[in-house]
């Protein structure tokens, strides 16, 4: 067998690959490498899909349907003066030291959320807008309460509220925000509280019934978006944008928006404990309702190009006079790892690296202890790519040690070729009787490669998928490791770095497997030209080291061979 041939079929073949996952991404297909799927936009035109009525929550409770803002009331789901609260309505801004959040009057809704700490990636002296309710983008977080068909609508978010707090700014550590409104015998105060440097709020629902009857609420959760993908979405490289369902029994489960569309989203509907939320590059908004309270989750279509994330929970009934409060969260800011775990159980899985996440999550705990110590996310890469290659080191040195040998008796291999020209089954028959003369493994040098490539694809996707490295700088040039590289340095270190490693591989007998070999750098480097910074800083520090390593060995077996001679 020829290894140089061997080796040279398994880059090829990793080239056709990259570079069919990411036509397969730019068609809009699912990428090869992860389990994010690509998010798809309902046709114009096409006629709105009615939201189907929630399932029970709790016995003897019938939930109707929650419309979406501008639709058509549903009967005891809104009010009659829900058109008139729309127009009425007023914008309340509240500012905290990461947050500036906008409420609407109508419904006490959240209708945009800017991240102050996070620049917009296309404007970067604006902060990133997360929420909004603009032509542009629609992306709101919703609550309401609601109750059978045959009672009266209570208030939802579409019923007018008024604030009765009046801070609008931060100046402790905590800012409440109270919205209250009375709608068919039922009193609901809607208190957010804000906590400085913070993106988790706390949201409690407190509910009076101000009626002669008994009342037997049920309150609900949504976060409502459009199916469009971020402005700063890449077309050479895919991240998932759509909604997820978490809970104890099924863990995450992720749904696009053609999914759901199509009504083909596969979740939970029945839990006592997990959350909902909107998931896309880098943010994240969630709704984390009590643990332990039977609650139903939807997914759902409302209209064109409309989506909602809906949890339903019945509160239990209410006597005349008294009062019931639910308490739950809403994270509205960056997919922090750590936070999120620490508000929720699962909620950093939004963070998705798909089936490498057994590897993916120790590297990302590893880079985070690097960047405490070093302080700059780009010496941490550097750092996590020594740490990488020095324990991969006795495979890599197997590698390059079958290599260099390979190297050593070209010349000999290259004289076999001309002694036995076509005749293909003498020629594999000398050649493996030379490679077990030298002891010489014809899969040493692409066997420990193979082993290494699940932690490569593992380190993309933390690169990739941490919002760390968003306005992250290096140092001189580039400014953020997110993007690429504004002057494609980078990458055209990493392509003379490709073909120096190529120079010191043995030369393919062959002449088109050499020139294909000389090829494969401009096909890898103009691939990273697009590619964020960080990813290319590590390819570039990860092949320097190769270089280096293969330097070493190959010098040391040199230095052995002439020994054994004298």
């Amino acid at each position: 067998m020829d290894i140089r041939r061997t080796v040279l079929w398994m880059i090829f073949s990793f080239s056709l690959l990259l570079l069919w996952n990411n036509w397969q991404v730019h068609n809009g297909k699912p990428s090869l490498f992860g389990a994010s799927t690509p998010t798809a936009t309902a046709p114009q035109g096409s006629k709105p899909a009615a939201a189907p009525d929630a399932a029970q929550p709790a016995a003897g409770n019938t939930i109707p349907n929650v419309p979406a803002a501008g639709q058509p009331a549903t009967p005891g789901g809104v009010p009659p003066a829900a058109a008139k609260a729309q127009a009425d309505s007023q914008k309340i801004v509240v500012t905290t030291d990461v947050l500036r959040l906008t409420f609407d009057t109508t419904g006490a809704q959240l209708v945009q959320a800017v991240l102050l700490k996070y620049p917009d990636s296309n404007r970067g002296d604006q902060p990133t807008v997360l929420l909004d309710d603009s032509p542009e983008l629609t992306y709101v977080a919703q609550s309401g309460v609601v109750g059978a068909a045959s009672q009266p609508g209570f208030p939802t978010h579409q019923t007018p509220f008024r604030m009765v707090s009046s801070e609008r700014n931060m100046t402790g550590d905590t800012l409440s925000v109270v919205f209250e409104a009375e709608s068919g015998g039922l009193k609901v105060t809607k208190t957010y509280t804000l906590h400085r440097g913070r993106y988790d709020i706390d949201v409690r629902h407190d509910m009076t019934n101000t009626s002669a009857d008994p009342q037997r609420p049920s309150l609900y959760l949504q976060l409502q978006r459009d199916g469009n993908d971020p402005p700063d979405t890449s077309s050479f490289y895919h991240t998932f944008t759509g909604m997820a369902v978490y809970s104890d029994q099924d863990k995450f489960q992720k749904a696009t928006f053609s999914d759901i569309a199509k009504k083909k989203a596969s979740y939970i509907k029945q839990a006592d404990n997990g959350w909902i939320a909107v998931v896309q590059h880098y943010f994240a908004t969630a709704w984390i309702p009590p643990e332990g309270k039977p609650r139903t989750n939807e997914l759902l279509q409302v209209r064109d190009n409309l989506y909602a994330a809906r949890t339903i929970e019945a509160v239990g009934e209410i006597a005349p006079g008294a009062s019931a409060s639910v308490d739950a969260h809403l994270w509205v800011g960056p997919q922090d790892q750590k936070a999120m775990a620490a508000l929720a159980p699962g909620l950093d899985l939004v963070v998705d690296y798909g089936w490498l996440t057994i590897i993916a999550k120790p590297l990302f705990a590893l880079m985070t202890w690097l960047h405490s110590i070093l302080g700059n996310w780009g010496w941490t890469i550097v750092a996590l790519t020594v740490i990488v290659k020095a324990v991969f080191y006795p495979l890599a040195a197997t590698s390059y040690r079958s290599m260099a040998r390979m190297k050593q008796v070209t010349p000999r291999l290259q004289a076999l070729k001309e002694k036995y020209g076509d005749d293909k089954q003498k020629l594999n028959a000398a050649m493996m009787e030379m490679y077990r003369t030298e002891k010489i493994n014809p899969l040493g040098g692409c066997l420990p490669m193979v082993v290494q490539i699940p932690v490569f694809i593992s380190l993309y996707w933390v690169l990739l998928a941490s919002v760390e490295m968003r306005g992250a700088p290096w140092l001189g040039w580039v400014h953020d490791l997110s993007v690429h590289d504004p002057y494609f340095i980078l990458p055209a270190i990493m392509m003379a770095t490709m073909f120096l490693q190529i120079k010191l591989n043995p030369t393919p007998p062959d002449p088109v497997q050499a020139k294909v070999m000389m090829i494969m750098p401009l096909v890898f480097g103009g691939m990273m030209f697009m590619f964020p910074a960080g990813l290319v800083l590590y390819w570039c520090v990860n092949n320097t080291l190769s270089i280096l390593q293969q330097w070493y060995i190959t010098r040391k077996l040199r230095l052995e061979t002439e020994s054994a001679k004298r």
